[in-house]
């Protein structure tokens, strides 16, 4: 099954002052604030939801399309997804604006500055799915993943228009999603993706029970953190997977992206929806071992010895044939 991913493509730039901002800011000045740290690190890591679920997914072996947009800066992040299995060439480059950009500044007392930059990424409303399509043929499922609320809107109709199955994944973009928006990405989603806190959003956004909004969804996926996923269905009992446990995490930025992929994989593969988050759990297990978003890597031998030592061995068979390219 080929997977098309929508959504946002962003740097983040991350920076770390090695004093305390507060020990800058006078009571009797804030309302002219001109401030200035001198930061004695930058880390440049390369992010965006689509772009991190296709990471994991081209890890996997599955060549993903990856489909938003970008400025003319994103030539070297285009070579290092290439590189790891995703197709770019349906990526839209605006010939006016930069990629989309988190700039972040971080004191010693983890206090932090930040900045994020849309760019490029408000011209995703005017990629048509149709010409992607047309490029690489049939596709078996979009995910739409936080974008700009208009392409998210409109990926979302023509996922219906052209009979291509869908997921659907609010997420970041909830708050600034109207009703009638929720409602259009929500109903008829083959899957539908929240973390916890989410979950309850979503129902406040919608105006809907969490019921109700089963019955639009064909399944329902949460991730809880450490406490792992949970899958519902209308009518059915839910079933609750297990994170899988990490010795300490090193960075969680990006892990719920690691569990989408895991996921996804497992379902594109036919393997039942249990095995599917397992994979999911190992994926985002193996995330946060790593700083950023993009720089784990999957072998077999791990990703099988995290799913047996947490779950036994009862989807092992399910997913070894298909993670034997991983060395």
């Amino acid at each position: 099954m080929r997977i098309a991913v929508t959504g946002s493509i962003a740097t983040d730039h991350l920076m770390t002052f090695p004093g305390n901002f507060t020990d800058q800011l006078l009571a009797d000045r804030l309302d002219r604030v001109s401030l200035s740290f001198l930061a004695d690190r930058l880390d440049i890591r390369k992010g965006g939801v689509a772009a991190n679920i296709s990471f994991g997914l081209g890890l996997l072996g599955l060549r993903p399309v990856l489909v938003g947009a970008v400025g003319a800066d994103f030539e070297p992040y285009r070579v290092w997804l290439k590189q790891h299995g995703v197709d770019t060439d349906s990526v839209r480059v605006s010939e006016e604006l930069h990629t989309a950009r988190f700039v972040c500044t971080t004191d010693r007392m983890q206090n932090q500055i930040a900045t994020f930059y849309a760019g490029a990424m408000a011209e995703a409303r005017h990629i048509d799915l149709g010409a992607v399509l047309a490029r690489v043929g049939r596709l078996g499922l979009v995910m739409i993943s936080p974008d700009d609320p208009e392409a998210m809107v409109r990926h979302t109709r023509a996922c219906r228009a052209l009979g291509i199955p869908f997921a659907a994944d609010p997420s970041q973009q909830l708050a600034r999603l109207t009703r009638a928006d929720v409602l259009e990405l929500v109903d008829g989603a083959r899957w539908l993706f929240t973390n916890e806190y989410e979950s309850a959003l979503l129902a406040e956004r919608a105006g809907l029970t969490e019921a109700e909004i089963l019955r639009r969804v064909g399944c329902w996926i949460t991730t809880h953190g450490a406490a792992g996923a949970r899958i519902r269905r209308d009518g059915r009992p839910p079933l609750a997977v297990p994170a899988v446990e990490v010795a300490g995490v090193v960075d969680p930025t990006g892990v719920g992206d690691a569990f989408r992929a895991g996921f996804l994989a497992g379902m594109a593969w036919g393997v039942p929806e249990k095995c599917a988050a397992q994979l999911g759990c190992a994926v985002a297990a193996t995330a946060l071992d790593y700083v950023g978003t993009q720089e784990y890597r999957l072998y077999r031998d791990a990703l099988v010895a995290r799913v047996r030592g947490t779950y036994g061995v009862g989807c092992i068979a399910h997913l070894v044939a298909h993670l034997k390219e991983l060395t």
